[in-house]
């Protein structure tokens, strides 16, 4: 009896053991390119193209960001490699208080873990990760070495942009309220069950493997290099510097704060609208 029950405990850590290796030592480090377009409206319509070029150069820093994803079978971390503006010699002060913070993700526990900076005072944002509803296609492509599978969603916008924030947002702030479907943006994402991880960029995850190339209103981010199970192991951890604050509360408080910003400088005698 007692030989029978050591059998079955050796025959238990056999079965067990090779995923808790697979799961503690698989890891990846993935590069995504950012690119958005920007339309200039109206006033663009007044600029040359020689005037058009200096705009799209001086905001390069804002339209164009490569950024690393650390994964293994449940975690990941997403952060942005910041870039000197060549022109400036700085980063693009402005545009960082509304850029994406060090962001982890647990895909098992399905929590996020973000932190954000707004002048000068730090923020942890905790929450639960926002369940995406993918829609599998049966279209492929190759990216790089690996193929990928095509899958489509519709997602809330607050979901994707919950740390970003524009004047206009706060302006139309009513009507968003008023009109919640006008919110939802189409999300096209490629993915490849050669990578068997079930994460990608940025908020996208859920698919049947790594997400390679995903995009969304006018942002596509695009894979350019992938390494797996690199000899030199990197610990994903959570941030746990900042105030702590879920997604919402974050947002209504950027926004109160934006809305004091214009307040103060339309009393000091006029507001200039901008990014």
């Amino acid at each position: 009896m007692k030989s029978l029950f050591i059998k079955f405990i050796v025959l238990t850590l056999l079965i067990i053991t090779p995923e808790n290796l697979i799961s503690q030592s698989f890891q990846g480090k993935a590069v995504y390119k950012s690119k958005s377009t920007m339309e200039l409206g109206n006033w663009g319509a007044r600029l040359t193209e020689a005037q058009k070029k200096q705009v799209f150069a001086r905001l390069k820093n804002r339209l164009e960001k490569t950024y690393i994803l650390t994964f293994n079978m449940k975690e990941a971390m997403f952060l942005e490699d910041v870039k000197i503006d060549a022109i400036s010699g700085a980063t693009d002060s402005w545009g960082s208080y509304f850029s994406r913070g060090h962001q982890y993700k647990n895909v098992k526990d399905q929590k996020l873990v973000q932190a954000q900076e707004f002048y000068g005072k730090r923020f942890l944002i905790k929450d639960d990760l926002y369940k995406i509803k993918w829609e599998m296609g049966t279209e492929t492509k190759k990216i790089g070495n690996y193929t990928c599978y095509k899958a489509k969603a519709f997602v809330p916008k607050n979901e994707l942009e919950w740390y970003n924030f524009s004047w206009s947002d706060i302006s139309n702030e009513d009507k968003k309220e008023e009109n919640p479907e006008d919110n939802l943006i189409v999300v096209e994402a490629w993915y490849t069950p050669q990578i068997p991880v079930n994460n990608g960029p940025a908020e996208y995850w859920g698919l049947p493997g790594l997400i390679l190339e995903v995009s969304s209103g006018n942002t596509t981010l695009l894979c350019t290099e992938i390494e797996i199970n690199n000899k030199e192991q990197v610990a994903i951890e959570a941030p746990t510097k900042g105030v702590e604050i879920t997604k919402l509360d974050y947002n209504k408080t950027i926004r109160t704060k934006m809305n004091e910003m214009r307040t103060n400088r339309m009393g000091r005698g006029g507001f200039r609208r901008g990014r």
